[in-house]
């Protein structure tokens, strides 16, 4: 039986009071990230003690926060899926034709996005959950199938003048208490985006589905083992199949957070971000052998993902292979933790 989870008196599929190996990989998560911002503004100052520079990591990848949840939702399942960053790069062509050449309108969007999201969740979950093909080859060919779309939808460019857009794109919510004085004197209050505020939300409702709904439960019973949930009842096609629906639905839901924060289609939008949603999962705690993992974790993930790279930058290494170079060694880092978490899991079952 997978750790965490137990039978309750009645057969029901409940957790355990503590998930230890999610706990310890999310409080590493959380204690990296703060001892790597803390050193920044320490080390570096100057941007890092502003809090817009901080809020701007959040503002910067609304996107990749979403999508990074996704992902953790399917690789806690044991599965993967790299089309988010093609699928985000379709939604927001598709998007930018239908207000630019079409007269859509922001409903219309929203619903093109969150449509071709759950066709692409909907299509692969299929393929992996029921005829058993491997969620690695079933999201490379959607990726690639995702790309040749967008090229299909428009080759160049597209920019979005349409009003009703730009008046959302442009709202700036402002934080109490938070701001700064520029070099003139005046205080400049401290402001997220409109993508921010619904990335926040999405990572409290993973949270709790994953924390206190039995599908949440199954999804890490499912990654754990599949035979030990297969006699708790579970039905294992079922929840990858729906794990799948819902990484594609928030990979149309990123796709959207990342066209409003950008404001055009372009066949270059997203590229990458299947990678770094990846690593997001990876540093926030998520095994990729499934049955462990957060989206809390997954948060700050993707927050020290960007630290470091601003780090990297901060230092005088504008080029981008030493970002790369940055990010390798930190993954391999977290991935030498996990190694150190199975090993200590595999040897409690014994």
């Amino acid at each position: 039986m997978p750790k965490g989870i137990a039978v309750d008196k009645k057969g029901q599929l409940r957790s355990r009071p503590s998930m230890s190996d999610t706990n310890l990989l999310l409080t590493i998560t959380v204690v990296v990230f703060f001892i790597l911002y803390l050193s920044a503004i320490l080390a570096l100052g100057g941007g890092f003690t502003k809090p817009q520079n901080f809020l701007n990591i959040l503002n910067n990848n609304a996107s990749l926060i979403v999508l990074s949840c996704g992902m953790s939702i399917v690789m806690i399942t044991g599965g993967i899926d790299i089309s988010v960053g093609a699928v985000t790069c379709l939604v927001c062509m598709t998007c930018a034709v239908n207000l630019e050449r079409q007269g859509g309108n922001m409903l219309t969007a929203l619903l093109i996005g969150l449509g071709i999201g759950l066709a692409f969740g909907a299509v692969q979950g299929f393929l992996v959950a029921h005829l058993g093909i491997q969620p690695f080859i079933v999201s490379l060919a959607g990726m690639f199938f995702a790309k040749g779309m967008t090229t299909i939808v428009s080759k160049e460019p597209v920019r979005v003048t349409n009003e009703g857009f730009l008046a959302v794109k442009d709202t700036r919510i402002t934080v109490p208490g938070l701001g700064s004085n520029n070099k003139l004197g005046e205080y400049i209050p401290a402001y997220v985006e409109v993508g921010v505020v619904i990335a926040l939300l999405v990572v409290v409702l993973l949270f709790c589905l994953l924390r206190w709904t039995r599908l949440g439960r199954s999804f890490y019973a499912v990654g754990g083992n599949n035979q030990s949930a297969n006699m708790l009842g579970i039905n294992v096609r079922r929840t990858k199949f729906l794990a799948h629906v819902l990484c594609g639905l928030l990979a149309g839901l990123g796709g959207i957070l990342y066209f409003l924060h950008v404001g055009s289609g372009d066949v270059a939008n997203g590229a990458g971000d299947e990678m770094n949603a990846i690593a997001s999962s990876i540093i926030g705690g998520t095994l990729l052998t499934g049955g462990v993992g957060n989206v809390a974790g997954t948060f700050f993930g993707v927050l020290s993902l960007n630290t470091i790279k601003r780090i990297v930058s901060a230092l005088g290494f504008d080029e981008a292979w030493w970002s790369n170079i940055t990010v390798a060694a930190m993954l391999c880092l977290f991935l030498v933790v996990q190694s150190i978490v199975l090993l200590r899991k595999n040897q409690s079952k014994q």
